[in-house]
């Protein structure tokens, strides 16, 4: 008897996926715990494993655009079973239960003989970064045959870029006689040069890019031409990934729902750093926080005694969040993503430190749970490391508020009648002018300065 794979809900705000990779194919012989497929859902991509064995038989492949959760995507066959299309039970259904099993439990089925040569053992897939697997997909190439450079094995873009390189075979003009690599003939194209006569140049000459970027530096200086003489290239078009399509359609719900104001100041970090600098030094302590997980804690005490803050609205109402679940901003290659770290406000600075520590990477890497990135109350965005002093951050919603980090830097400011050299940090507080007045807002943002120049009043 078939059994239906259906597309799981991974999150409760879920109500549809993207399929951005088929493991195993149809035909393919699986097992309980082998990965079936991988699930793009807001911006967490999850895999999904298999509750059963049989015979894979796919419905719906990779870039089929967002489908529903519950609906059936493929199915696992018993032993000696017709494909779905001959079967009535081969219609799309969605199941009762919105979170729902990703295929019915069932015995395990016994191993299937199809007629076609025995698939290949079942192995461990080698971790993969998601630009690895995409440009895989892009260029039709197994990305597991590629030799990985990344820590730990990790198979990386530009590994597949290699494989490509080492499998595709080189592209022939006039009866075999021009060899070029497929980055070269990329290179051709996009400068537009002649490659019968960059042939001729290198004659009997695999063409690589060093050749290609020489010709092009040759015509350069013959034409006297100015910096940037190359003819324009192809604009580049592609599909908004369901990641990017989540990030624009909440920062548009943002800017067309709230009424947005941001206040700045700069608050004097010398203290901040020396306590930490301190920690560092104290060869005692096996866990130093981050300055993330030090403004994000400073930043939750302050929310408590500042609760207009920490709300949001629903209909007609305003409700104040009992507890701060800190949203950190996290730059990854799937767009921007926001991981929350809950009761901030109530957990000591070594457990906030260990909680970011072990989700903003997973986060970063595409690998947080979808339940991780959702259920906010307040989200702190950092730009420091990118030399940024003041910016104007996006509200989060449904939250109230969005506090903007900025970097870290020596000045010389007069203290006491003397100059003297201090560390300074930026702050960007965007509110939403609906839940929240300008002068409390203010408040908020002061207090969050003092504590960041006296780090001791909250630390005891």
């Amino acid at each position: 008897m078939s059994h239906e794979i259906v597309m799981p809900q991974l999150g409760l705000s879920m109500d549809s996926g993207e399929i951005i990779e088929w493991v195993k194919q149809t035909g393919d012989q699986v097992k309980i715990g082998d990965v079936l497929f991988v699930v793009e859902s807001d911006k967490a991509a999850v895999d999904v494993e298999a509750v059963t064995a049989g015979v894979l038989h796919i419905l719906h492949q990779q870039k089929s655009g967002p489908i529903p959760v519950g609906q059936v995507v493929g199915h696992i066959l018993a032993e000696g079973e017709p494909p779905p299309d001959t079967l009535s039970s081969a219609t799309e259904s969605v199941p009762t239960s919105p979170m729902s099993e990703v295929v019915s439990q069932s015995a395990a089925a016994v191993p299937v003989t199809t007629g076609r040569p025995e698939p290949a053992p079942s192995y461990r897939r080698r971790p993969s970064t998601p630009a690895a697997r995409r440009l895989a997909r892009e260029l039709n190439v197994d990305w597991q045959q590629a030799t990985p450079t990344g820590a730990n094995g990790c198979v990386k873009a530009r590994d597949v870029e290699a494989l490509v390189a080492s499998l595709a075979p080189a592209p022939r003009l006039a009866a075999d006689t021009v060899r070029i690599s497929p980055l070269a003939q990329r290179l051709v194209e996009a400068y537009g040069l002649d490659l019968r006569a960059l042939a001729a140049r290198y004659p009997d000459t695999r063409i690589k890019r060093e050749h290609v970027e020489a010709m092009v530096r040759q015509m350069l200086r013959q034409a006297d031409a100015p910096a940037d003489p190359l003819p324009q290239r192809p604009t580049r078009r592609e599909a908004m990934s369901g990641t990017r399509r989540t990030i624009a359609r909440r920062m548009h719900e943002s800017w067309q729902t709230n009424a947005p104001v941001t206040l700045t100041t700069v608050a004097i970090a010398s203290e901040l750093v020396r306590i930490r600098t301190q920690m560092k030094a104290d060869s005692a302590l096996q866990y130093v926080p981050s300055y993330n997980a030090l403004l994000a804690k400073l930043t939750a005490l302050a929310l408590l005694e500042n609760p207009a803050l920490n709300a949001s609205i629903e209909g007609d109402e305003i409700v104040y969040h009992p507890a701060v679940h800190m949203g950190v901003a996290v730059d990854s290659e799937r767009g921007l993503v926001v991981p929350v770290i809950n009761n901030v406000d109530t957990r000591t600075l070594r457990e906030v430190s260990m909680a970011m520590d072990d989700l903003l990477p997973r986060a970063a890497a595409g690998k947080a749970d979808p339940d991780e990135l959702q259920g906010g109350t307040f989200t702190l965005t950092n730009l420091g490391k990118y030399e940024i002093d003041f910016f104007t951050p996006i509200i989060n919603p449904p939250e109230c508020a969005v506090l903007g980090i900025g970097r870290l830097k020596e000045k010389i400011i007069p203290v006491d009648g003397q100059p003297c050299v201090e560390t300074m940090i930026s702050l960007s507080l965007t509110f939403d002018h609906r839940l929240v007045d300008g002068a409390p807002a203010a408040q908020f943002l002061q207090r969050v300065k003092h504590s960041i120049e006296h780090p001791y009043l909250w630390l005891v």
